[in-house]
């Protein structure tokens, strides 16, 4: 059961991203033809554009970390004992669960404070591109939950066909 809710999370978090970054290069894309074209650009794509980045940059850090893609020095807890390794493990697991929790509350301080701000081409409300921090610091903690046990024993992280975290993480 756990694994089926962790295989829809992860899918569901794709595909989100997916459709984001497609929307996201049809307007700049369209936006620059009509510019080259015909003088004129959209008044709102540029903002829009910038919105929806925040947004994949938040929703995807989750599987970043999932995947093990963000940068990390490793060379201390591969050079120990594997108990100490674990431990080591084990305590940035923690740090990271703690930071992300932080994070969340007072992410979702900070979307409240901004809620009577409009932007300025689309006049929607500035909490709904900061809404962003909540939502990916919550999915980053769930998805380091659901590889912490891997990576406190093993020091592995999620398998993907689409990704190779050391050349991600190297470029």
């Amino acid at each position: 059961m756990l694994d089926r809710i962790e295989r829809t999370l992860v899918a569901g978090n794709r595909w989100l991203l997916i459709l984001l970054l497609l929307a996201m290069a049809c307007i700049v894309f369209a936006n620059v033809v009509l510019r080259y074209t015909t003088g004129d650009s959209i008044v709102w794509a540029e903002e829009v554009a910038r919105h929806m980045m925040i947004w994949v940059t938040f929703l995807g850090s989750g599987l970043v970390l999932r995947f093990g893609g963000h940068v990390a020095i490793d060379n201390l807890h591969r050079s120990v004992s594997t108990r100490k390794a674990q431990a080591m493990r084990g305590f940035v697991v923690l740090i990271l669960a703690v930071f992300f929790v932080v994070m969340t509350v007072t992410s979702s301080q900070y979307v409240y404070a901004t809620r009577f701000q409009t932007t300025a081409a689309t006049d929607i409300p500035i909490s709904y591109i900061y809404g962003a921090m909540p939502v990916g610091f919550v999915l980053m903690l769930i998805h380091l939950l659901f590889i912490a046990r891997g990576y406190i024993t093993a020091g592995s992280y999620a398998e993907s066909d689409e990704m190779d975290a050391d050349a991600a993480a190297s470029i």
